[in-house]
């Protein structure tokens, strides 16, 4: 049904300025950007489409983790919906880190563990990343640093210290994404863990964390007493 055929309370719109954002389900507030839908497919119909497992994302994190070429596939989504769509996680992951660089770090770890979700959470390789910090554990950059099959031969103690160097780094957190599902650290992330440790040690850097994130969810190695 066209959005404008439905009773005015009812409109994802009139809807969120009446009762608020948190009224709205992921589907209408996904129609709201996407505005319009296609023949004989209304834009509420698209949206659920999209979150759908089997004929989407599965859900609106994995919608919003898409890149525009895996936007691409879905009939429906001209070059402007799937810019916009796209440019939505990225001013997401642009206002987190505004308030990691405003706020210490570990004030607010469950926004370093989305902060990091939004950037690993659906990426479909290993990813080794780093989160350099100041000395009042303020957000400096984050860089992704290795890729592929992450152990303690594939990530190299010495380049995290040359980039903890060139920050001028006091902490750093650490993370990886499982894109196996798990978050479960096994033995070699603990290994990698102290072997980094001990290096970014020698050069008076900290490591205050170690985040594994895999889709939905993240874990901190700090809170399960690993780092």
């Amino acid at each position: 049904m066209p959005l404008k055929d439905l009773p005015p309370d009812a409109r994802p719109r009139e809807k969120l300025l009446a009762r608020g954002p948190g009224a709205l389900s992921d589907a209408e507030l996904l129609a709201l950007l996407l505005r319009t839908g296609l023949a004989g497919k209304g834009v509420l119909q698209l949206a659920q489409e999209l979150l759908d497992a089997k004929t989407g994302f599965g859900g609106m994190a994995g919608l919003l983790h898409a890149t525009a070429d895996d936007l691409q596939r879905i009939k429906g989504l001209g070059p402007a919906k799937r810019a916009e769509l796209v440019a939505v996680l990225e001013l997401a992951r642009r206002a987190m880190a505004e308030q990691l660089k405003e706020r210490a770090a570990l004030d607010t770890p469950e926004a370093v563990k989305h902060y990091l979700q939004l950037h690993l959470d659906a990426k479909k390789h290993e990813v080794f990343a780093v989160l350099f910090l100041d000395s009042q554990h303020r957000l400096l950059a984050l860089e992704e640093l290795f890729r592929g099959t992450l152990t303690q031969t594939s990530v190299y103690p010495r380049e995290v210290v040359l980039r903890a160097l060139h920050h001028h780094a006091a902490a750093v957190v650490l993370a990886h994404n499982h894109p196996s599902g798990t978050v479960l650290p096994s033995r070699a992330d603990e290994a990698l863990t102290q072997a980094l440790k001990a290096a970014l040690a020698l050069v008076d850097v900290r490591v205050l964390d170690h985040v594994i994130v895999a889709p939905g969810q993240a874990l901190s190695m700090a809170e399960q007493g690993l780092v």
